[in-house]
């Protein structure tokens, strides 16, 4: 088990390195895409009744929309963190990134835990259209709901425009919002006659690929670095960082193998989103970074795909901070420091 052997100080080595993934890419966006008609039918009627509610809310999108951040970190990485079991091992050094300039853009998922781990996080993002999204603001916190609510009001909220409308009755912080490119003729049509709001972000389907969208296409920003990106279940069974209801409960789970060369379990639609990553990482140009430290991303029993680099969050942060290492004899020269970074 994972948290056993760090804690023998045993290390983790990731597998070897493959040229490409062992799918062409249409097969993976057509397996990323293969429950996307189920989601539409299931979704439409929400996702446009709450819509309508959003919009007399707000009075418009356009007024609130995410565009108003385009570019803002244009050229410089981003970490986007998701609700992976791995996200335990290392959140402590999300606080590191923080202090090296690196911007962090999160799940809403995991607002408590990062309140609970003293991390400021810069966006967080939600997608969702259930009721869910609420409760999720605080489950597994030390806090109490009310106290997490009160604590958004110093945070930054990207949200889908068709969101349950309630989710807005408990943020008492910024919000933009943003649209997303359903497939779905209906959807187009009704929504834009409520206001024509084109300012779209792409998802995969989950919530960490909204934020990868925002972080890449919309705020410009290179690398991008996935952090609690499992997309799988952890070697003890947990869903999230936190105790979370969906421990153990696996019901109709598939076997992988993950960034270590381990047996893990997931869901098929986890296993899909992976793939959408995986697929994005192959035909969009950019430098992926996945410092998750467990899961499937990128991951195949052939070994890990050169388009995403694995690697330890720790390496990342420093690669970005050690200069701060020399900071001392860089201002102060007639010191006695001889110190040299490699």
């Amino acid at each position: 088990m994972i948290s056993v052997l760090r804690n023998l100080d045993m290390v983790f080595e990731f597998k070897n390195t493959i040229p490409k993934p062992p799918m062409a890419a249409k097969e993976m966006y057509g397996q990323a895409c293969s429950n996307d008609e189920v989601t539409v039918n299931t979704w439409r009627e929400k996702w446009i009744g709450q819509a309508e509610a959003n919009h007399k809310r707000f009075g418009s999108f356009k007024d609130h929309g995410i565009g108003t951040l385009f570019g803002i970190n244009k050229h410089k990485p981003a970490i986007v963190i998701g609700s992976g079991p791995s996200l335990q091992y290392n959140v402590d050094k999300l606080k590191d990134a923080k202090k090296a300039g690196i911007l962090l853009i999160s799940c809403l998922h995991n607002f408590q835990y990062m309140v609970d781990n003293g991390i400021e996080v810069d966006y967080y993002v939600s997608l969702d259209a259930g009721a869910v999204v609420i409760e999720e603001i605080s489950e597994g916190g030390k806090l109490s709901h009310a106290e997490y609510v009160e604590a958004t009001k110093n945070s930054t909220l990207l949200a889908f425009i068709g969101s349950n409308p309630a989710l807005f009755d408990n943020w008492k912080g910024k919000v933009h919002l943003f649209n997303c490119p359903v497939p779905d003729k209906e959807y187009i049509e009704r929504s834009a006659k409520l206001e024509k709001f084109n300012t779209l972000v792409s998802t995969g389907g989950n919530v960490l690929g909204a934020a990868m969208y925002i972080a890449k296409a919309i705020f410009g920003s290179n690398p991008i670095v996935f952090v609690g990106a499992d997309f799988s279940f952890s070697y003890t069974r947990k869903f999230h960082a936190w105790p979370s209801k969906y421990d153990g409960n696996l019901g109709e789970a598939i076997r992988c193998i993950d960034v270590w060369g381990n047996s893990v379990l997931t869901w098929q639609s986890y296993y899909n989103f992976k793939t959408w990553f995986d697929w994005v990482s192959t035909q969009v140009p950019g430098i992926y970074i996945n410092c998750t430290e467990g899961g499937l991303l990128g991951s195949y029993p052939e070994g890990n795909i050169a388009q995403i680099k694995q690697m330890r969050l720790e390496d990342l942060v420093r690669m970005y901070s050690m200069h701060e290492e020399i900071r001392h004899q860089c201002e102060n020269p007639s010191d006695d420091e001889r110190k040299v970074l490699f």
